[in-house]
């Protein structure tokens, strides 16, 4: 394990390698819905967690965890691949979860799933699904739990679209009016380094948001995150 420097006699800085999962298919071939909770890394998202394997050669990486969904831990053994390292399954990771479609109207569909992570509260679910609040509550509780941990330096966690965005928010102070302005594409990488002073949480330093290693100029990327899982939703009966 590969300590930083301490800043003081009792002040460490530690570095979390926060990274969506690479590309899936959430449709078939007819543009039905999958259950997501099944799906895996298409081609595409194989590349992109080689993509981000490559970019993080040479870290020392001394604890992973994944969501325990397939596209998670499936893009963390391949980012991770050939080191040995044990992947913890933690379900206070899972994503947000969307309500069914059919008990959506087509009208109020665009609203509710595309632009769903604007103009967030305490108040709000998701698409009528999961409730934002008790997500972020989840989500961020289990995160500052971690952040101070013994027996780790950098630590690589490999989660969703959803979930990054509340971890970014959170270590910047916004909460959840902060979701819709931390973008999330297929294996994104972000680096966001904590100081632990007397084993607690003293600040969060963002150091990189939403790098596509495999992309990094993002050519092509102009659609969102969720203009890309949910626009077939809205030309559903």
């Amino acid at each position: 394990m590969t300590m930083f420097v301490p800043l003081d006699g009792t002040r460490a800085r530690r570095r979390l390698y926060l990274i969506r999962h690479g590309h899936v298919a959430y449709y078939d071939d007819q543009g039905r819905p999958l259950n997501p909770k099944g799906v895996g890394l298409s081609e595409q998202g194989r590349a992109q967690a080689d993509a981000v394997g490559a970019a993080l050669a040479g870290i020392p990486i001394d604890r992973a965890i994944c969501s325990g969904l397939p596209r998670t831990r499936q893009t963390a053994e391949r980012a991770l691949s050939g080191r040995g390292l044990g992947i913890e399954d933690d379900p206070a990771f899972l994503e947000i979860r969307a309500g069914r479609v059919d008990r959506v109207p087509p009208g109020d569909r665009h609203a509710a799933y595309i632009t769903g992570f604007d103009r967030v509260d305490r108040s709000t679910r998701f698409a009528g699904g999961d409730g934002f609040a008790e997500v972020y509550d989840r989500v961020t509780a289990r995160v500052e739990r971690l952040v101070v941990e013994p027996g780790w330096t950098h630590l690589a966690l490999f989660a969703h679209d959803g979930v990054n965005r509340m971890i970014l928010a959170w270590a910047c102070r916004a909460g959840l009016a902060g979701l819709s302005a931390f973008e999330q594409d297929y294996g994104g990488l972000n680096i966001v380094d904590v100081d632990v002073v007397d084993g607690r949480l003293d600040r969060c330093l963002i150091r990189t948001v939403n790098s596509t290693p495999g992309n990094p100029a993002k050519r092509g990327l102009h659609s969102t995150s969720l203009e890309i899982a949910f626009t077939p939703l809205l030309s559903l009966p």
